[in-house]
């Protein structure tokens, strides 16, 4: 019978074995997107218990706990932590198949030296075991252990970006922490606080805000701001990828119209937004920048849940989304411009990989290889199927030795552990391959493929 977890674990031919050990396995991260706190960083936050390191923020955590029937006062309410962490233990074993039994049990091994297996029996062991060495653990420490090379958080257009300007000026931290500049909130006409919002944007950008061409404007001012700090990227959360182009009197009646609280109808929305989205990728252009895209999230559909808890909290699911015409008119847009940015894509939705793997080859460059990137398997898709779905996707329609590799996409400290969870199956999957003959054991050409997939090409993506 294998052994779970073993330090063989999915890897299943000698070659695979090889690849990762030897190779993989030695390599640095680059986190080019997650959800840490730069303060959190700066700051060196520590955690009293394991319920404050996994429980205190991770929506997955919380979904597979409700999925087991645990009440909400154990999940996001006041119970204390031993009790919350009980409630996870217990839920834990029937996850069988969920990445969340995985990504446990590897951060378990590789932080806290936890070789068992946690359920309701082994609970207060590993409460204990990992109480005590979370005395002598910080984030500082976690990053550093995990041999991270830069980090990209996710950081609001308002941001003074004060923590990460401390973070660049401390001599004590090696590790790049770079902001990513997320307008959403500046791109969402259709959510509550929109108008409080361009108010504040406004401010920040020392503009009075009442044109679409007054939001450009702002924008750009905050660009150039996260530039100062380091900025490499973007990222835009969508529902669905639109474009409807519009004048921009159009545009500035949907915006005004906004601004004083009333509903937008789709069209208006849609040509704000696009009015929007082609002014920010032609500035990440033109700053050298990658625009990321995520999309085909249902977001908060349980209404009742989210009038409780809010955003974030675990309740959103896979949605299915028409994005494909128009991305591929917002690119041939841009591209008719040379103003097509290094673009990332992500969709909840497993069934856009083949579109999208398709859609990269159709706008490709001698600018940079890989320019356009189907992003890493996201979300409801980093599992071990999903992340091999992508893969043979990627490699089937387009040219998987450029991919930029795995993130975290993560508000954890040890979320480092799916980086060697993604770099055990992709080795895996190499190893098939060359022991199947359907690839050379060319040990030149395996070092360059996973050097690169694993941190190399994600390098000189993002400039580092």
């Amino acid at each position: 019978m294998t052994q779970f977890l073993s330090p063989d674990f999915l890897l299943h031919t000698d070659t695979a074995r090889k690849l990762y050990h030897e190779i993989a396995a030695q390599l640095p991260i680059v986190d080019y997107h997650c959800h840490l706190d730069p303060q959190e960083i700066y700051e060196d936050r520590t955690y009293d218990n394991i319920t404050q390191l996994w429980l205190g923020a991770d929506h997955y955590k919380w979904r597979l706990m409700r999925s087991n029937g645990v009440a909400e006062p154990y999940i996001t309410g006041s119970a204390p932590d031993r009790e919350k962490f009980q409630k996870f233990a217990e839920a834990l074993p029937l996850a069988i198949g969920n990445p969340m039994y995985h990504w446990c049990h590897l951060e378990l091994a590789t932080y806290f030296g936890y070789h068992g297996v946690l359920n309701a029996k082994t609970a207060q062991e590993v409460w204990e075991l990992t109480g005590e060495k979370l005395q002598s653990m910080s984030a500082r420490q976690l990053i550093a252990a995990s041999r991270v090379d830069m980090i990209g958080t996710t950081d609001d257009p308002v941001s003074d970006l004060a923590w990460h300007r401390k973070l660049a000026e401390d001599p004590t931290f090696s590790t790049a922490v770079y902001p990513t500049f997320r307008p959403d909130p500046a791109l969402s006409p259709e959510k509550p606080g929109f108008a409080g919002y361009m108010t504040r944007l406004g401010e920040k950008a020392g503009i009075h805000i009442s044109t679409v061409e007054d939001v450009r404007q702002a924008l750009s001012r905050r660009m150039a701001h996260f530039a100062a700090h380091g900025c490499r990227a973007s990222d835009h959360g969508l529902n669905y990828i639109m474009f409807r182009p519009v004048s921009d009197e159009a545009a500035t009646a949907a915006l005004q119209k906004a601004l004083a609280g009333q509903t937008l109808t789709t069209e208006e929305q849609e040509g704000y937004q696009t009015a929007l989205l082609l002014h920010c990728a032609r500035e990440y252009a033109r700053l050298g920048w990658a625009m990321q895209i995520h999309f085909s999230c249902m977001r908060n559909p349980n209404e009742k849940m989210f009038r409780a808890l809010g955003p974030d909290t675990g309740f959103d699911a896979m949605a299915v989304t028409d994005s494909c015409a128009a991305a591929y008119r917002l690119f041939s847009a841009l591209d008719a411009e040379n103003c097509l940015p290094k673009t990332i894509l992500y969709s909840l939705n497993p069934a856009d990989n083949g579109w999208i793997d398709t859609l990269l080859g159709s706008f490709q460059s001698a600018e940079l290889p890989g320019k356009l990137q189907h992003g890493s398997a996201w979300w409801f898709n980093d599992h071990k199927a999903g992340m091999t779905e992508h893969l043979v996707s990627l490699a089937n329609l387009s040219i998987l030795g450029n991919f930029i590799g795995m993130l975290t996409d993560s508000r954890s400290f040890l979320s480092y552990a799916r980086h060697g969870y993604f770099r055990r199956i992709l080795c895996d999957l190499l190893g098939q391959w060359v022991e199947g003959g359907e690839y050379p054991d060319d040990p030149d050409a395996l070092r360059t493929l996973v050097e690169g997939i694993c941190c190399g090409n994600a390098k000189r993506y993002f400039n580092l």
